[in-house]
């Protein structure tokens, strides 16, 4: 849609109702993934590897299956066998092959009439491992002597002679770097590494899993992409995706974690094997910890060249990410991409290498890639600008992108907000604020492609005139609201009157999961093409009736009105008088879209943080904290304003105290949330927002994804601001108390 065409006179959009699946969650009617249940129901138990590399020499379940309620065991004998590449690697993520690649790996699965029988009998199974040497660290991981995990992983893309970790190798930039360095007048380089953070969603992955000898099955799951369910149960279980219905349940939070599977298989298998009865299985939070996908461990190398007045000359990263023990799970790809999105730089080198380690597979974590990329390069960018004493705001103005600036990654930018979100952060009360003594302030900027994706997207209008709408997208951060003040604005009836549904995988065609900022874009896109349908219906509906030609009829307001006196002085038929008479006029009224959806609009943000460093202690205390994002159109302001606060709070976590401690013997020592230490509101100040919108020209409503952008500033802002109240430069996350007051004792 051309930005011309782009309206701000909405009725619904930008107003905040209440969600729609409000009431059900606050009163305990919304059904989870834990909340299923079938009669003649199983419980499943899975065995998992103590060690972080293992050879598994016999699995021996005698014991567990004369146990008396126990039903059915499966190991990955039960498995299909010749799967390849990525369906392979799926699998073997399932349940252990020839080997254990990392502390918690799957091994074997059993069920039982009841949980307690099914946690006995998984204690009963006889595991004997050949313990192999381990490696965890990404650095360590590629050096030429490192236990090899996969051997054979790496692709075309790496060179001869790579260490046999690395499983693929990516090389990308433009201009000519050595004579951008030697433009500038200042040339620095620093090393950065990041710890494996994770998503900490609220809700343990679950699900009922039934499935007969005939390989029809059904899935009751905790997910945020039904579709993608029942193509990876499918591949793994060597089945027929068509004969697998998959219905997804509420979800207690995702981030990007749940667009995969883990166990979600085996509540399958187990029922195939007990006799086609249900199987529920609900992880307990240490096995989400040691078992399901967290975010990468980065090793970052940063140079970056700046001329006195600010402008970047060239610059260069080389970026080392490990993704667990199989190819494909590490975000550096998108790490590279994400790095100088925010700068329009003539010269660029981007070096990534995806790395193997005795880890879990790593899962998308909430823009994936590019908090560790920002954490380098905005660390890097403030380092600069102090040198040079510049004001970093007004150095990323000089830099930032702009409408038709060709990204780093290589296509032009349409119309974008980052000048904007620079703009609207530096003239924000909190940006004058005077601070104290061991207080500072930092800022950085941050990115976020958005995406499309498949979709697909069903309208029905009801006898009364008020819609249902059928989308495949589980709702995760309200889109079930703002699909409805889409679809109210786009009918010209009330809110209430829009009920949007989250249908199973045999109600529409296939849908990508909630990722990639993409819910409220691509499926409110869809919804919109699909009501296009549904009011050229009825203008035709109105046409028969006053016997005129359909072009002729106009939509407005929720009703058909002759487009010109030319077409005859006939009264409105509103929405509901059409709607109480289509049995008599051709029966139902409904409209569909399925497409790939292209004009995802990408999302820049800025954050400003203020921090006070108590010198004895190393305690980082978060003063005020200003997000400042393009939402492109907010649809409903106060979820909005909601992502950003969720995504800054993670930020802020991952930042100051969340990691992956793993120790010598390759075991993860913090698998409970009393030792992997999330923020709770206490730790956390108020986080101010403001909500810019820059229009997205390739939405009818001007939408852009909002809900990725917001984790991928705090963790340079955080180190910016720690730096300037203490003069000391943190290069390795997280920043918590012992390695801040390490930092200001090594400073002197």
């Amino acid at each position: 849609m051309a930005k011309d065409e782009i309206t701000k006179g909405y009725t619904w959009i930008g107003t905040t109702p209440d969600r729609p699946d409000g009431l059900d969650k606050v009163t305990g009617r919304a059904r989870y993934g834990a909340d299923f249940s079938l009669p003649n129901m199983l419980h499943g138990a899975v065995v998992r590897s103590p060690h972080a590399h293992a050879r598994i020499v016999k699995i021996d379940a005698t014991k567990a299956l004369a146990l008396t309620g126990v039903k059915a065991v499966v190991t990955r004998a039960d498995l299909p066998t010749g799967l390849t590449g990525e369906d392979l690697y799926l699998q073997e993520n399932t349940l252990a092959g020839e080997k254990a690649l990392y502390d918690g790996h799957a091994v074997a699965a059993v069920a039982a009439t009841t949980a307690l029988i099914a946690q006995d009998a998984a204690k009963l199974i006889e595991v004997e491992y050949e313990v192999l040497p381990h490696v965890t660290d990404v650095d360590e991981a590629m050096k030429p002597d490192a236990p090899v995990i996969l051997p054979g992983c790496a692709d075309h893309s790496v060179p001869e002679g790579s260490a046999p970790n690395v499983a693929r190798y990516i090389d990308f930039g433009r201009g000519d770097l050595d004579a951008g360095f030697a433009e500038a007048d200042v040339v620095r380089s620093a090393h950065y590494t990041t710890e494996a953070t994770h998503q900490g969603y609220i809700e343990p992955h679950a699900a009922v899993g039934q499935m007969g000898a005939d390989g029809k099955g059904e899935m009751w799951v905790c997910t945020q992409g039904q579709w993608y369910i029942r193509k990876m149960c499918s591949a793994v279980l060597g089945t027929d995706p068509a004969q697998l219905r998959v219905t997804p349940s509420e979800i207690g939070g995702g981030f990007g974690g749940k667009t995969t599977i883990f166990m979600e298989p085996l509540p399958l298998a187990l029922s195939k094997k007990a006799g086609g009865r249900p199987v529920k299985m609900v992880m307990t939070r240490a096995e989400v910890l040691r078992a399901t996908g967290p975010t990468a461990s980065a090793s970052m190398d940063v140079k970056m060249g700046m001329k006195k007045d600010g402008t970047i000359t060239a610059a260069r990263v080389d970026f080392r990410m490990q993704g667990g023990p199989f190819p494909g799970a590490s975000p550096v790809g998108e790490a590279l991409s994400c790095a100088f999105a925010c700068y329009d730089i003539p010269n660029l080198g981007h070096h990534g290498w995806e790395v193997l380690a005795n880890r879990p597979k790593c899962a998308a974590y909430r823009a994936p890639g590019s908090p560790m990329a920002a954490y380098a390069v905005e660390s890097m960018v403030d380092e600069l600008c102090r040198e040079l004493g510049l004001d970093p705001i007004e150095v990323r103005l000089k830099n930032g992108v702009k409408e038709g600036t060709r990204a780093s990654f290589g296509p032009k930018y349409k119309r974008i907000g980052l000048v904007e979100t620079l703009e609207a952060a530096k003239a924000h009360p909190n940006y004058a604020v005077e601070l104290g003594p061991n207080q500072g302030r930092g800022v950085a900027s941050g990115f976020w492609f958005n995406h499309g994706g498949e979709t697909s997207v069903s309208m029905a209008i009801t006898e009364d005139g008020t819609a249902q709408v059928s989308v495949g997208t589980p709702d995760i951060g309200g889109s079930r609201a703002s699909i409805a003040l889409m679809a109210a604005e786009t009918l010209g009836i009330p809110y209430e009157n829009v009920r949007v549904n989250i249908v199973e995988t045999g109600a529409l065609g296939v849908n990508e999961p909630t990722h990639g900022s993409r819910a409220t874009f691509a499926s409110g896109k869809a919804m919109w093409e699909a009501a296009q349908g549904a009011i050229k219906e009825m203008c035709k509906r109105a046409a028969q009736k006053w016997d005129i030609d359909p072009e002729a009829v106009t939509w407005k307001d929720g009703a058909a009105h002759p487009a010109g006196e030319n077409a005859g002085k006939f009264e409105p038929m509103t929405i509901k008088e059409i709607a109480a008479e289509m049995g008599k006029t051709g029966g139902p009224i409904s409209g569909h879209h399925e497409s790939t959806p292209s004009g995802a609009g990408p999302s820049f943000g800025t954050h400003v943080v203020d921090v006070e460093v108590d010198p004895e202690t190393g305690h980082t205390k978060v003063l005020r904290y200003l997000v400042v994002q393009d939402a492109g159109t907010a649809i409903h302001p106060a979820y909005v304003e909601g992502q950003y606060q969720g995504g800054a709070a993670q930020g802020i976590g991952w930042a100051l105290n969340e990691a992956y401690i793993y120790g010598q013997d390759g075991r993860l020592q913090n698998p409970i949330f009393l030792d992997y230490r999330m923020p709770v509101a206490s730790d956390l100040p108020m986080i101010d927002t403001v909500i810019v919108e820059v229009p997205n020209p390739g939405h009818p409503f001007g939408v852009r994804g909002v809900g990725e952008t917001g984790i991928t500033p705090p963790l340079p802002a955080l180190a910016n601001a720690i730096h300037a109240a203490t003069g000391a430069r943190l290069r390795k996350l997280p920043m918590n108390p012992p390695a801040v007051l390490a930092a200001i004792r090594a400073k002197g």
